[in-house]
């Protein structure tokens, strides 16, 4: 068996493990392997195709790394809907105490309300921003 099929062989043997697991990283790695067959159909020596297979690969897993965690913004779990389903809904305010808390009625109990620092209190629909503790932090709906 030549050099590139045994490339072109384990490129398919990863990219088939990825899609049995879903490991994007994988297909990173799959990259290094196309690299070295196509070094191999190239007439390049076995070393100079695995130097590339783990240069290409590797360097593919560490930039898609760097790219994921660049690119997260997700909020902290206490604002994140989907860490928290009870983010976004909206609870009705009939009145604001003076400490700055309201009572509310939300999925079948009483809660505490907040609101945002620097907002002025006004009763009416408000949309859950954030919990914080057994709080509801509420903005205007």
């Amino acid at each position: 068996m030549s050099q590139p099929t045994l490339w072109w062989l384990i490129t398919g043997a990863i990219v088939a493990a990825e899609l049995l697991t879903g490991t994007f990283y994988l297909l990173m790695l799959g990259l290094g392997a196309v690299a070295a067959a196509l070094a191999a159909h190239l007439g390049a020596s076995l070393t100079l195709q695995m130097v590339l297979a783990s240069a290409v690969g590797g360097g593919a897993v560490v930039l898609w790394h760097l790219k994921r965690a660049a690119s997260r913004t997700e909020p902290p779990a206490q604002a994140n809907p989907n860490v928290n389903l009870d983010i976004g809904e909206t609870v009705q305010v009939s009145s604001w105490n003076a400490d700055g808390t309201a009572s509310v009625h939300y999925r079948g109990a009483q809660w505490t309300a907040m609101h945002r620092a620097g907002i002025n209190p006004s009763p009416g629909p408000h949309r859950v921003a954030e919990m914080v503790g057994n709080r509801l932090l509420v903005d205007k709906a």
